[in-house]
Parts: structure tokens; sequence; C-alpha cells
């Protein structure tokens, strides 16, 4: 039985990261990169798929975990009848000097009362479980395992033996001692990796991760969740190309035991402008500008060939293929590596990628003649692809349909290139983008709206609903104070929530190539708290924000998705797209840079205003 997603803690050194449980079982690993082949995998098998367990022999009576304030540094300490020990866990950040190429993963075992017998059990596989590795001593502090272009480094303050494919240790430690064990990463052909000194680096670490949080400009009711949301996103983006993935993992399901199980460790265009807002608003001006960069280089290319998401470092082929040896986190099949999706149409991207460039352009990151250029051709693209069918922003498996949503991100193409071209001198066709822009507004609202139902629907022709809808007047297409606004918010309020929680839409009734059922989306119940904050509705909108936080697990971390009825989290985590949803609802409510008011202002011009009844200024 796996432990539960809440029990489950990250560290990371800004190129890769690990989960690990409550009962100091690190059960998730990629090395050498996010998306890379695993060396533990018992979060989605069993320990004998790999996974690294330090902990108490006798049985503990209270277990507490924190992180170190404002670092990625967690500490567990485990009491027990003889006394308590804390295991301290980090992996020292790629931005800190050392060889290219190597991570470290450190953990060290300081005792704090009495005298604790301990027990280390260390299961190495690669392959994502499939591979034993040859291990050998190298001395007597250290152990090398090798398996085709991969190497680990085992370097320990105790004696290790080998037992049943599974290097072990039995040691006591005492209040005031100090064991370090270091388990590095290099590849097969290069030397074995130089030792590091774990207490100075832990050191390092913690300096680092200070100073990185302490550059944050958000001041809010809610400074703690918002700065460990922004360690937990620098945590998630890779510090040598400046993507940043969704999560860490892969296949962690959205119902337990059910197949929608997915591979997160990729970069997707959707995140693009909550990306861009959140690091500028926080004051993160650099990794805006990578990530900014990291976008025009993975879209680069023709714009026929554009996709959904790329790799860490802009790769393109993410096949799909499911893993059959293993089970699975509860059963939960398949597991997968890699997502079809990538060969998806979603006509949204290209709404989210002329907003980015947009805001990045506004947020003083400079102006980049080839992003304009790149910019125009995919929207004399965009301009022959708008009125057809796509997959959504949901990427689903049943089909292309007229998504509203995506349509209305069409729109918003075209109106930001309007707004680049004239605030930044910029050359174009503007004319024809005014019309184009004016008319995919006017077939929105045709056909997009449901005048029985009195709000806009998921699709055309559909009498359902969709989360997604909550962000029209985030980006602008209409007021909030508009009546089919309004009668939107309140219709997905009605069919659309569970316990107050948003779902993404009804999958028993939406057809999505899949069984129905899953839990309700957190960043779509951000997005919610968001809607009730431009209706004037601040006091629900506080209620529901609040409500979100408290649904963060001990070290204040979310996943994809919760499962109102178990009260517990589902879907791959720690979500970048929750954790980019808290921080931007947080801002809104703050009173500090609005990301909601940001994407919307000024995006219909009078003319369009006046035909719509509009009064305010958008």
């Amino acid at each position: 039985m796996s432990a539960r997603i809440e029990d489950y803690a990250l560290i990371g050194d800004l190129a890769t990261a690990a989960l690990v449980a409550r009962d100091g079982s690190i059960d998730w690993l990629c090395w050498p990169g996010f998306d890379s082949d695993a060396c533990f995998a018992a979060l989605l098998g069993t320990p004998e798929h790999g996974r690294w367990r330090i902990a108490p022999k006798q049985p503990a009576v209270r277990v507490t975990r924190r992180y170190r304030p404002n670092t990625l540094i967690l500490e567990t300490t485990f009491e027990t009848a003889d006394g308590a020990v804390t295991l301290v866990d980090f992996m020292p950040p790629r931005a800190l000097p050392r060889q290219d190429g190597e991570s470290h993963l450190v953990r060290i075992v300081a005792g704090t009362r009495g005298r604790i017998a301990m027990h280390s059990e260390l299961v190495l596989r690669f392959g994502y479980g499939a591979t034993v590795p040859w291990v050998t001593r190298v001395d007597d502090s250290t152990i090398r395992a090798v398996a085709g272009p991969d190497m680990v480094a085992l370097r320990s303050a105790v004696r290790m033996r080998g037992e049943n494919f599974k290097t072990v240790a039995d040691f006591t430690v005492t209040a005031g001692e100090r064991l370090a064990f270091v388990l590095s990463y290099a590849r097969s052909y290069h030397p074995l990796p130089e030792p590091i000194d774990a207490e100075a680096q832990c050191k390092a670490t913690e300096s680092f991760w200070t100073g990185w949080i302490g550059k944050n400009v958000i001041s809010c009711p809610w400074d703690d969740a918002v700065c460990r949301s922004l360690i937990t996103l620098k945590a998630l983006t890779d510090v040598r190309t400046g993507g940043m993935v969704a999560a860490p993992t892969t296949s962690l399901p959205e119902q337990i035991g059910g197949p929608r199980n997915w591979d997160y460790r990729f970069c997707w265009l959707r995140d693009a402008t909550f990306t861009l807002l959140a690091l500028m608003n926080a004051g993160y001006y650099e990794e805006a500008r990578m990530w900014r960069d990291w976008l025009m280089r993975a879209a680069a290319g023709s714009p026929r060939q554009i996709q959904i998401m790329y790799g860490i470092r802009g790769e393109r082929r993410l096949s799909e293929w499911e893993v059959p040896w293993l089970p699975g986190y509860e059963n939960s099949r398949p597991v997968r590596v890699g997502n079809a999706a990538h060969s998806q149409r979603q006509l949204d991207i290209f709404g989210e990628v002329m907003d980015a460039l947009h805001q990045a352009r506004q947020g003083g990151l400079g102006l980049v003649e080839a992003g304009w250029d790149l910019q125009r051709e995919l929207l004399a693209y965009l301009e022959t692809i708008w009125a057809e069918p796509d997959e959504g922003i949901w990427e689903v498996r049943g089909g292309r349909q007229h998504f509203t949503y995506s349509k209305v991100m069409a729109w918003a193409a075209f109106d930001r290139a309007v707004k680049s071209a004239e605030s930044f001198n910029l050359p174009g066709p503007v004319a024809r983008w005014r019309a184009l822009r004016e008319q995919i507004h006017v077939d929105i609202c045709a056909h997009g709206f449901d005048p029985a139902l009195g709000a806009f629907v998921r699709a055309y022709g559909s009498k359902e609903l969709d989360a997604s809808l909550l962000l029209l007047p985030a980006v602008g297409f209409l007021p909030p104070q508009d009546p089919r606004i309004r009668a939107t918010v309140a219709a997905i309020e009605a069919r659309l929530t569970v316990d107050g929680l948003v779902l993404r839409y009804d999958t028993a009734t939406a057809a999505d190539g899949l069984p129905p059922g899953e839990g309700v989306f957190l960043a779509c119940s951000f997005w919610l708290a968001d809607a009730y904050l431009m209706l004037g509705r601040k006091d629900d909108a506080v209620r529901l924000f609040e409500r979100l936080l408290s649904l963060r697990n001990d070290v204040g971390l979310l996943s994809e998705q919760y499962d109102p009825r178990e009260r517990r989290l589902i879907g791959n985590f720690p979500q970048a797209f929750s954790h980019l949803a808290l921080v931007n609802t947080a801002s809104n409510l703050g009173h500090h840079r609005k990301p909601a008011e940001q994407r919307s202002a000024r995006s219909v011009d009078r003319k369009t205003a006046r035909r719509l009844g509009v009064t305010e200024a958008y």
C-alpha cells in the first residue's frame, strides 16, 4: 500500500527532484533530469522497484516534519520510546559550484535525544524499477552501482552491506551526533563523483534558498503560503533551460484505480501567461526572462508544427508508452511515460503565447525582434485554422470539438497582437487583426453562449459547462459585470462544484474518451476565487482561497486535484498549475499587482464596447 500523496514532500536541485514520504522513504527520484528514467519507482510499484528508507528500528510514537524556514531542506523528526532523531533531506542546488552533470542527494541523521537504533535500506533500480545495477564496494565507506549509462555512488558514515540485492546498514545515533549519507549520480563513463562535505553543503543550500526567497516582493496576509509555492515552482524549474515542468511525477491518478494517469514531467504552453505573471509580480524577472526565452525556443520553427507541450529542454517527440511491470499508484493502471497529447491541436495555445509575450513586453522584459516575427507567423497560421475544432485545453481523447475557451483564446491572440503593435510600434496588418478579433468575438457570442441556459457553454451546441469559462473576464473577453459572465459564474457554482470546489467539466456527461470520474481541479477552484473578486464578491473569494489553502499538506504542497469524498489529494504532485494559481490569487486578493486585471486591462476597444453595451473601461 503506497503512502497517501499528501504524505510526501519535495526536495530537488533545480535539475531533478525526489519525493520523500513521512516514514523516511524516498519513493520517487528521476536522475539525471526531471523526465529521465527513475532510480526509485516505489511510488508506482513496490519497494523492490527502488527506494531508500532511513528510519528508527523501533516504531515511532510520533512523527513530525517541516521544511527549514524558507528553504527546500526537509526535516523529519521521529520520536520513539528510546529518544528522538531528525532526518535532514536535501539536494544541493545545481546553481552551487560543482562538476557539471552531477547530482547529490544528502541525508543527515541527527540525534536529538537518547540513543536510537536505526536502519537504512537502499534498493537501487534504473529504468523505472526494471534494471538491477551491478554494485561494487569502492572502500569501507563507498559503494558504486552501474548499469548502462548510469552510475550512482553512495558514501556513508556507517558500514554498509549487501543483502538480497539491497544495500543495508544498521547503526545507532545518540543525542548530538550527526551521521551523513550522500547518494551521487554521474554518467557511468565519467569518473566517480568527488566526495562533498554534507554539512557545508547543507549550510550553502540553506543560504541559497533563503537568499532566493528574500527577493519575493509579494506582501499579503498569506505570505507563508506564497513563499512555499514560489519555492516549489523554483524547484520545478530547470536552472539550465528555464523550463518549468508541470510536476516531477508521472501517472499519479486523477481517480484512484482508474486510467486517468498521465506523465506531467513536461512544459505546457497553456501555463505560459500564468507562469510569467506569477514570476514577474513576485519580483523574479530573471526567472521570467528565462521562461520567456524557453518559450520562444520551444515554439520556434514552422507554426504548423507548434505543440501544446515540450520537454524541459524543448524536446518535441514525447511518445507515450506504458510500463507494464509497474502496477501503478494504488493499482491505478496504466503507468505511462511520455504524453500522446503532445501531438494534439489546441487553439488556446496561440492566445497563451501571444498573451505571455505581450505581458513580457509590458512587464519590462524587453523587446525581442525575432519573437515578434515568430508571433506574426503564428497569427498568420491561426487565421487559417481558428474556425476549426480542436481537442481543447483539457486534452480530451474523445474527438475534436468547437470548444468555447479555445475560440476565446484565438480571440485573445489577435487582441494581444493589436495591443502589442499599438503599444510598442511593432509592424503588422493591424486592421486585419482588428477585423479578425471582431469576427471571432461575434462568433463566440453567437455559438458559445446558450440563451436558454443564460451562460456560456463548454463547446458550440453543447449544454455542458467548463471551468475554463471562469477565465473569460480574466483574459478580457467580456468585463466581469456583463450579465453573461455573471450568469456563467453562477451556473458553474450550481452545476460544476462539489463541496464548493470546481470540477474541470462533468466527466459523466462530457465525451472525453475515458471512463467518468476524477477529483475537483485545484487550479480551477482558484480561478473561481479570482472570478468572485472580479465580481466584487471579495468575502466569497477570501473564504474559498483559505479553504483551498487548508487542502495543502502539512508542508504546504498541493497536487493537481482533490477528492472531496475521500478527503485526499490526487493527481501528479506537487503540481505547478495549482501553485501558480495560488500565487496569482494571493496577488489578486492582496492588493499587489493583480494578474487578473493585468491580463484583462483594456482588452475591449471602444467600438466593441459600444456594440456590447459595455460602459466600463475594458
